[in-house]
């Protein structure tokens, strides 16, 4: 699979503007700040493809970005407090849209922030996804924060977390800095579009 030949294809702010889905999708869900476009970044081998905001709640709209087999979507990220009401329903809207519509979604990536619990906004998503049947897997981002005791105790807590969720979930700790993780997402998204 070729991850180099890549292109940002359009930015969606209303649902009404998705354009059908005619290619397999791997899309990327998280609270805002998370570290969404950082690894899309470095999966894709790319410094700014998606642009990264020092902002939280700056992806305002959903993003495609066209590889020769199939698509990565970068939604909107969730929970930031500062956003007006009004613009959170817009991206509730959006988001619902995007997963409501038919789409070729083989494989959700959603990430969470490892050095933290996963919040509400992480565990509704979670269970949005396994309502729906979506396929998806997790990413812990910003592993390279923690030292190795703390890695250990937050890696044990995350599972317990996620443990309703079922144990067959691939977790995945990642690091945009140090490119940990990367490779064993490249090969997760790779198998949910083979396997699908």
């Amino acid at each position: 699979m070729n991850w180099n030949n890549v292109n940002f294809e359009a930015a969606f702010g209303t649902l009404e503007q998705l354009t059908k889905s005619d290619l397999p999708e791997i899309c990327f869900s998280g609270r805002s700040n998370v570290g969404k476009s950082s690894l899309i970044n470095k999966i894709l081998g790319r410094k700014s493809i998606a642009r990264v905001s020092s902002t939280p709640g700056k992806t305002v709209t959903i993003n495609f970005y066209r590889l020769n087999e199939f698509r990565l979507v970068d939604l909107p990220g969730y929970g930031y407090a500062k956003v007006a009401d009004h613009e959170r329903e817009r991206w509730s809207e959006l988001m619902e849209g995007y997963f409501r519509t038919e789409r070729n979604i083989k494989l959700c990536l959603q990430l969470i922030d490892m050095r933290h619990p996963a919040t509400e906004f992480d565990i509704s998503m979670l269970e949005f996804l396994t309502h729906f049947n979506i396929p998806y897997a997790v990413a812990l981002t910003k592993c390279d924060k923690l030292n190795k005791t703390e890695f250990n105790n937050r890696l044990s807590a995350l599972k317990e977390e996620l443990g309703d969720f079922g144990n067959d979930i691939p977790i995945i700790p990642f690091s945009a800095l140090k490119g940990i993780g990367a490779e064993d997402i490249r090969k997760t998204i790779e198998k949910a579009i083979e396997e699908n």
